[in-house]
C-alpha cells in the first residue's frame, strides 16, 4: 500500500514540475461574474442578469442578504435588491465562491464524500473568516469568505487522480497524499484562475504556523478560523501551543480565548457558516 501512496506522489508531483498537471476551471458562472465585476463600464444590472440565469445561485445570495449579517429594515425579495445592497464587489466574490460547489462532486462514492467533506470544512472556515475580518481587521469580509472557500481547492485534482484510475487507498494514506501536494496544487489553480496574489498564496501559507510578515493577511485569517474550528478535538493542532502562532499577534486575538464561548460573536460565526450551506 505504501508504494500507491509513493507512486500516487511521484505521479503527481511529475505532472506538476512538467506543467502537465489537469487543474479544474472555474465553473461558467463565475467566470462571467468575475469579468462583470472587473469591468468599469459594468451595472448592477448585467450582474444581476447573469446570477439571475442560475435559479440556486440567486435564491442563495437573496437569502445571504436576508440573514442576520445583513439583514437592513426591510426584506430582500429579489435578485436585483440583494445586489443592491451587497454592492457588486461583495456579490461578486459571494457568487464565484457559491459557484464553486458544484466542483465538490464526483462519481465515486469514496471520492465524493471525501469531496463533499471538504467543501464542508471549507464552508466552515469561510465564514469565520468573514466575521473575524470584519471585527479585528481592515481586510475585506468579502475576500476573506473567498479565500477560506479556496484555501483546499487543491484536494481536487488528487482525488480527480484517485478516482480515473480507481485507485484503492485506505483514508489515512490518502490523507498523507492530500497534506504533502494539496497546498502546492492549491496555489497553481488559484494563479492560473488569475486570483489576487494575497489569496494565491493562501493554500500554500495557511498551515505554516511560525510565518512571519509584516501584517495580517487572508493566510492568517484561514490559519486562525482553522484553529478555531478544532479546538477542543483530538486534532494534532491543538498539540501546539498556540501562544507561540504569529498570527493571533497580528489579529489582535488571544489564542487562550475560545471565540465559540464569546456569545455574540459565537452567533455571528454560526450565521456566518450558515450562508454557506
Amino acid at each position: 500500500m505504501a508504494n500507491i501512496v509513493d507512486t500516487i506522489k511521484a505521479d503527481l508531483t511529475e505532472a506538476i514540475e512538467n506543467d502537465k498537471l489537469v487543474l479544474p476551471t472555474l465553473p461558467e458562472v463565475a467566470l462571467q461574474v468575475r469579468d462583470i465585476a472587473e469591468s468599469e463600464d459594468s451595472a448592477i444590472a448585467d450582474l444581476v442578469k447573469v446570477i439571475s440565469n442560475d435559479t440556486a445561485l440567486s435564491a442563495r445570495i437573496i437569502r445571504v442578504c436576508n440573514s442576520p449579517l445583513f439583514r437592513g429594515s426591510r426584506a430582500i425579495e429579489n435578485l436585483n435588491m440583494a445586489v443592491s445592497r451587497l454592492g457588486m464587489a461583495y456579490t461578486s466574490n459571494l457568487a464565484m465562491g457559491l459557484a464553486m460547489e458544484q466542483m465538490f462532486q464526483a462519481t465515486s462514492d469514496m471520492v465524493d464524500k471525501r469531496l463533499r467533506a471538504t467543501w464542508q470544512t471549507s464552508t466552515e472556515v469561510a465564514g469565520v473568516c468573514h466575521v473575524l475580518a470584519q471585527h479585528y481587521t481592515k481586510l475585506k469580509p468579502d475576500q476573506a469568505t473567498l479565500a477560506g472557500l479556496v484555501h483546499l481547492i487543491g484536494v481536487l485534482p488528487i482525488l480527480r487522480y484517485v478516482e480515473d484510475r480507481d485507485i484503492q487507498i485506505s483514508s489515512i494514506m490518502l490523507d498523507n497524499v492530500i497534506d504533502q501536494l494539496h497546498p502546492r496544487i492549491g496555489a497553481l489553480i488559484l494563479k492560473k484562475w488569475d486570483f489576487p496574489n494575497d489569496l494565491q498564496n493562501v493554500p500554500l501559507e495557511y498551515a505554516n504556523f511560525q510565518r512571519e510578515v509584516p501584517a495580517a493577511d487572508y493566510a492568517d485569517l484561514v490559519m486562525v478560523a482553522n484553529l478555531q474550528l478544532v479546538a477542543g478535538t483530538d486534532h494534532p493542532w491543538t498539540e501546539m501551543d498556540w501562544n507561540t502562532i504569529p498570527a493571533f499577534g497580528r489579529l489582535g486575538l488571544d489564542p487562550n480565548i475560545d471565540m465559540s464561548e464569546e456569545e455574540d460573536l459565537n452567533a455571528q460565526m454560526e450565521a456566518a457558516m450558515a450562508l454557506l450551506q
